[in-house]
């Protein structure tokens, strides 16, 4: 039960993070959102290391730093497509990011529910949904819907080495993750010569997206310490209800029956890929 907690606190953390994050790279670049918000984070975790005055553990925790690379990633693309289209279409295409456990755990020779597998085929069918437009007899894909797909590609991939990496402990990973995520958002805003200027008035916000964006990575790490991969990652996926929640309530947003429809197929079947 413990560990379920922690994942769902991941959700939570996570939603109000991107909902923010999102919010906020409709009006500065996603890589300035990023470069500017994630520092915050990792001051937390560098004091709550010092504090704790534990050495690394061996072999494993390493991982955290090829989930920082995809996850880095993810929530680039993930700022990107809710820059350019609708919260209510991307983030629960992102969301199908909450399969590629399970079928990792597939792979590994887990069984799956009937349950499972029609959550499966609801989420699928439901992100189809969600991503097509029409309009006056023509028929496109909504907009940001290409940078969700990466998003949920990326997403997908993260989960299985934080997993792995935290097998052993919760801080470490975490705190190795956003060293890695660190390094690289700054090493192309140098070498691109994009530093971030006129965030000032935006601080507050880009700071509390920095926090709740590690929370949801250390709440994540503390749940796999003693859950399982098919579990933990399932329910932290989530976050997408609390995300498209704010952007009906704050923005007022507004899409299509049909992607209505979709949008409400989606996070149904994460729901059941969780309740398998």
């Amino acid at each position: 039960m413990l560990s379920a907690a922690f994942a769902l606190g991941a959700s939570l953390a996570w939603g109000f993070g991107d909902f923010l994050g999102g919010l906020k790279s409709r009006v500065m670049p996603a890589l300035s959102v990023i470069a500017v918000s994630q520092p915050f984070g990792l001051v937390v975790l560098a004091v709550a290391v010092a504090v704790r005055g534990t050495a690394p553990p061996s072999g494993d925790v390493w991982w955290a730093c090829l989930s920082a690379v995809l996850g880095t990633l993810g929530l680039f693309a993930f700022y990107r497509g809710m820059a350019a289209g609708a919260m209510s279409v991307v983030v629960p295409i992102a969301s199908l990011a909450a399969a590629f456990p399970v079928i990792w755990g597939l792979a590994s020779g887990d069984n799956v529910s009937g349950v499972q597998e029609l959550g499966f085929v609801a989420a699928i069918g439901g992100s189809a949904l969600a991503s097509v437009e029409r309009h006056e007899q023509r028929t496109r894909f909504a907009a940001g819907v290409g940078w969700a797909v990466l998003a949920m590609v990326a997403f997908g991939c993260y989960y299985v080495p934080m997993h792995t990496a935290a097998q052993q402990d919760w801080l470490w990973p975490s705190f190795l993750f956003r060293c890695t995520s660190v390094t690289l958002v700054w090493s192309i805003v140098l070498v691109r010569r994009t530093v971030p200027h006129g965030f000032r008035p935006h601080l507050a916000v880009l700071a509390a997206v920095g926090i709740l964006d590690t929370g949801g990575n250390v709440l994540f790490a503390a749940a796999s310490v003693h859950g399982l991969l098919s579990v933990v990652s399932v329910l932290a996926s989530l976050y997408p209800v609390v995300t498209v929640m704010l952007a009906r309530i704050a923005l007022h947003e507004r899409v299509q029956l049909a992607q209505d429809v979709g949008i409400v197929a989606t996070l149904a079947g994460v729901v059941m890929i969780s309740a398998g």
